[in-house]
């Protein structure tokens, strides 16, 4: 029976922080850039970022780059992440990521960079 007890609550411990790692559309994910503790994370390489400008005040982690898996082991895990790339893809990839590694708040704009574009939403021009 303890066993059994044990085993419940390591399930419900891991599916507690699971839960808050989650895809999210373009207007909940701007809802979530009000609380300014939230950190923005745009993973697309910096040429996509020239080119197509980034959301305001955005930090870059380019997730193609080789020690992007590194960079991303160093934050702090009880922090909340709002990550993007383009289309929803590489985010998607890295959502499983920090999932996987223990961050607790993460949210993926699951349509990406360029939905929130097309929605009009602010977009910062970068050199």
């Amino acid at each position: 029976m303890k066993k059994l007890i044990i085993l419940f609550s390591i399930f419900f411990s891991i599916s507690l922080s699971a839960q808050n790692v989650r895809d999210v559309d373009a207007e909940t994910f701007k809802k979530l850039m009000k609380d300014k503790k939230s950190i923005v994370i745009d993973l697309r390489t910096p040429d996509e970022i020239k080119t197509k400008g980034k959301i305001k005040n955005a930090l870059e982690l380019d997730f193609l780059a080789l020690d992007a898996e590194d960079k991303l082991k160093k934050l702090d895990k009880k922090k909340t992440y709002l990550i993007y790339c383009a289309g929803g893809g590489r985010s998607g990839d890295c959502k499983d990521l920090m999932a996987k590694e223990g961050f607790s708040n993460v949210a993926n704009l699951a349509k990406g960079f360029d939905d929130w574009k097309k929605k009009g939403f602010e977009v910062e021009t970068v050199k």
